[in-house]
């Protein structure tokens, strides 16, 4: 059968090279994306999916190549769903990154900003300090599996080191394999939870039936083997509970700020700590907070900004849709002698309206930092105030860290087109290098 070739233009977001066949007549055709190719690069592929109006499919000749390719570290690359980029030049994939962001702010809300800022870059391997890993027994194999999905499959893939783990993780997936085998709810054990503190790695192991004293012997062996802590989870989230050792605690610091942040192993914390460091100093100067300010924190979990905002500001409000959160907000506050300048509420952000922002009071200063759903109920929130002529409650200045650039964008677009807002600053902040997964931070100003 002959093959078909196509040019690659572009990479789609999850990273997949995007191009087009070719009509009879010479007119562009059907849209085709092809794993594993790259933008300027001419390939052949063999179709997984075919639509009326596009395919997709992986990659079978490689014809030209891309002066952005380079060689996978891991040996597993393009079989393991972990990472989708490690075939492009890290700064490439920055830089494909940064156009994602611009390309959607324009396409989705005709919104530039009017300074796209450098990126923000950390370490490119060892890096990710949370990860939820799947297991499962496989008994044609005669093992068990530990590690990320196959690429775009239900499998656990057969993986026996992770370089985007931190080198002591990223070399325990056999041992912990050979645990799980070894234990009598070895079938019973879908998934363990990674966290990385300072000082501290705790392993969240999801059990299905409680585990026997032979396999506690055994977990507890591991943990003393390894220097690492292990939590049950028996049934839902909140029946996490620490095992073994009881005298350990995680925590990360933010030294600029002399913040100490204890969490949990569930808890929503950064995945990575280096970038979060720099991402906190950036968010803080872009706000540009003055002693005099009141600030408000959206989204604020357990106080990632909350805390060094504290520390600069007169006083700041944090807002999560969680008692829970704020409560351990609350306490992280206490822990680090902020809470006489910070206050917390449990709202829902999702539904927030005029009269919920009216009633926390005026604040000078806004940060946002929402989930991937982004933040519309808000912005929307904002500019009513300003359609309905009270502007004067508006924040003069606005950081919005987002994990999503389209709901970024259609977010901007609310804020600069209905709330009265410039769009000065953004950028990407690259905080799962060899991913497709963009993380981004935008700077709005009253007009």
């Amino acid at each position: 059968m002959q093959e078909i070739f196509i040019d690659i233009k572009s990479l789609d977001a999850d990273a997949r090279g995007v191009g087009h066949l070719e009509n009879e007549d010479g007119t562009q055709g059907k849209v085709i994306f092809v794993e594993d190719a790259l933008p300027g690069e001419r390939v052949s592929y063999e179709v997984k999916r075919k639509k009326k109006n596009w395919e997709a499919g992986r990659m079978v000749t490689l014809q030209k190549a891309s002066a952005m390719r380079v060689e996978p570290r891991c040996e597993h690359f393009g079989y393991c769903g972990g990472c989708s980029m490690q075939h492009l030049e890290p700064s490439a994939q920055v830089a494909i990154k940064q156009r994602t962001l611009e390309d959607n702010l324009w396409h989705l809300s005709k919104v530039k900003a009017d300074n796209i800022m450098r990126p923000m870059y950390g370490p490119t391997w060892g890096y990710r300090f949370r990860a939820r890993l799947s297991v499962r027994h496989v008994a044609k194999k005669g093992t068990v599996l530990v590690g990320f999905h196959e690429r775009g499959s239900a499998f656990v893939a057969d993986i026996r080191y992770c370089h985007i783990l931190p080198p002591h993780l990223g070399g325990m997936l056999m041992p912990l394999r050979e645990l799980i085998g070894a234990l009598s709810i070895y079938d019973g054990v879908p998934q363990i939870e990674v966290a990385v503190g300072e000082e501290n790695t705790a392993l969240v192991m999801r059990i299905m039936s409680p585990l026997n004293a032979k396999d506690e012997e055994l977990v507890k062996a591991f943990a003393d083997e390894w220097g690492i802590q292990w939590w049950l989870q028996p049934k839902g989230p909140e029946t996490v509970y620490p095992f073994y050792p009881l005298d350990r605690e995680l925590y990360y610091t933010l030294p600029e700020f002399g913040v100490r942040m204890p969490f949990k192993p569930t808890d929503f914390t950064q995945v990575n700590h280096q970038i979060n460091r720099a991402l906190v100093h950036k968010a803080l100067t872009l706000l540009d907070v003055q002693p005099q300010d009141r600030v408000a924190d959206l989204f604020c979990g357990l106080g990632n900004f909350t805390l060094p905002l504290a520390t600069r500001a007169r006083e700041v409000v944090g807002i999560e849709g969680s008692t829970l959160l704020t409560t351990r907000a609350l306490e992280n506050a206490k822990a680090n002698g902020l809470d006489a300048k910070t206050t917390f509420y449990t709202r829902n952000l999702f539904e927030v309206t005029t009269h919920d922002l009216m009633e926390l009071g005026k604040f000078d200063r806004m940060l946002i930092d929402p989930p991937r759903d982004g933040a519309i109920a808000l912005v929307t929130a904002l500019a009513e105030l300003r359609e309905s002529g009270k502007a004067a409650w508006l924040p003069r200045r606005i950081v919005y860290v987002s994990c999503s650039p389209s709901t970024l964008a259609r977010d901007a677009g609310i804020l600069v087109h209905r709330a009265g807002y410039l769009m000065k600053k953004a950028g990407v902040v690259n905080m799962f290098p060899h991913t497709s997964h963009v993380e981004s931070i935008g700077v709005f100003e009253l007009a």
